[in-house]
């Protein structure tokens, strides 16, 4: 039964993630994005980490996704979206996506780790106390913990200067039109 589960989370994850990518509508691929995070929270917990799951949840869904939200909401990428930037970037993308399924399928192969968990009969280990994982994230990990943090406060400030030019350069060009020309 828990196999059951974790093959329809899975499937259900990774098509909520092809539909991220396959989306027109910005708002949309965000929905989306936030189906595909649920999918993995709810991973963590069929994997026995609540704690991961419940942080998922906050973290991603909460925090990330209004920040998306905010952003796609705030710079109108909608009018951006049906901008074609590479007119023939389908068959590039596609020899892309290609060459990395087959590195990532390579790497999987290679992996002991994977084949170790894989093999027959072998017990799937205990997962890590809270209290070891807090201290594991909050010391080893904390400079890419807050350089992520960083890199999201960039990304927002980013927007906001981005909208606000484009705000003002419409408000130049309507005060130099002559009022006439605006019909």
């Amino acid at each position: 039964m828990e196999q059951a589960f974790f093959l329809l989370l899975s499937a259900v994850a990774v098509g909520a993630g092809l539909l991220v990518v396959i989306a027109r509508d910005p708002i949309h691929s965000a929905l989306a994005l936030v189906a595909c995070l649920v999918q993995i929270a709810a991973l963590y917990v069929l994997l026995g980490a609540p704690f991961l799951a419940v942080i998922q949840i906050f973290v991603y869904v909460g925090a990330v996704m209004v920040l998306f939200l905010f952003v796609i909401m705030m710079l109108d990428v909608r009018k951006e979206a049906q901008a074609r930037f590479l007119p023939k970037a389908p068959l590039p993308g596609l020899i892309v996506l290609v060459i990395l399924a087959g590195e990532l399928i390579f790497l999987l192969l290679q992996s002991a780790r994977l084949h170790a968990v894989m093999g027959p009969g072998q017990p799937v280990s205990e997962q890590p106390p809270v209290a070891e994982l807090s201290l594991l994230l909050f010391q080893e990990y904390l400079l890419p913990f807050e350089v992520a943090s960083v890199i999201l406060l960039v990304a927002l400030i980013g927007a906001v200067v981005l909208a606000r030019s484009d705000e003002a350069d419409k408000n130049a060009a309507q005060r130099k039109a002559p009022r006439g020309a605006a019909r």
